[in-house]
């Protein structure tokens, strides 16, 4: 058995949840999985104030799609993860500074719908065909990069913590940077805008950029005080985010 699956095999948490709290996280699982495409298709067609929004259409087509395949994976496959994945948000968050970050990102997401939104409405800037399709790939790059950290850290959680018996996962996308749900995120976020056809987009973009750091240097700290063998492991990774980069 190859090693990087004898890791993760070990790391995996052993617990069957009963029937019925399965089903109530799966039940909990579909109602966001169908409040998604409501709300981002207000976010998107309400500022543009038309539904004949192809590149919001297709956008919002490839998000929902990959929402629901990596859900359906991991209620197959790993529902402790999904359980973890589903507590999120700001009021999730057990540290006040982490509240705020997660607000401020919370912001900035909605944002980078409205303003191309806005900006579809009112013209200030096209995107042509070709930058529209390299966004939707970049969104498309950005969820298989999540899924496969998801299949290789069953401790991905949303909100920034230490499980009782979690373990530092040195392998898969964890061998090449140390934070690849963060670099992960940053490929489907830069997608967006130009999937929805709106350069002003990346300027909302540009402003998120300081909250994500923030997070990532806080939670970097957090694990290196809480979590055993983290301070090892930056040792032999020694990129953050972008490989041979930073």
């Amino acid at each position: 058995m190859p090693v990087n699956i004898n890791v993760r095999l070990h790391t995996r948490q052993r617990v069957v949840m009963a029937d019925g709290a399965m089903k109530n996280l799966n039940t909990k699982a579909w109602l966001s999985l169908t409040a998604l495409p409501i709300v981002m298709g207000l976010l998107l067609f309400v500022p543009a104030w038309t539904v004949h929004y192809w590149q919001a259409w297709v956008y919002l087509s490839i998000f929902t799609g990959a929402s629901i395949l990596t859900t359906l994976y991991l209620m197959r496959h790993d529902p402790m993860l999904l359980a973890r994945r589903i507590k999120a948000g700001p009021t999730a968050e057990r540290q006040p500074v982490q509240r705020l970050i997660m607000l401020c990102t919370s912001i900035g997401f909605t944002a980078l719908l409205v303003v191309p939104g806005l900006d579809f409405r009112f013209g200030w800037s096209a995107v042509p065909l070709g930058g529209v399709v390299i966004g939707d790939v970049l969104v498309v790059i950005g969820f298989y990069c999540t899924y496969l950290v998801y299949r290789e850290n069953t401790f991905a959680s949303a909100t920034i913590e230490v499980a009782e018996d979690q373990k530092v996962i040195s392998t898969g996308p964890y061998a090449i940077v140390r934070h690849p749900m963060y670099a992960s995120a940053s490929l489907y976020l830069l997608g967006t805008p130009l999937a929805l056809g709106s350069y002003w987009g990346l300027v909302v973009l540009g402003a998120m950029i300081p909250s994500l750091l923030w997070r990532l240097f806080d939670e970097e700290r957090f694990l290196v005080k809480t979590l055993p063998g983290y301070t090892e492991y930056q040792k032999r990774v020694r990129y953050r985010f972008v490989p041979f980069i930073w």
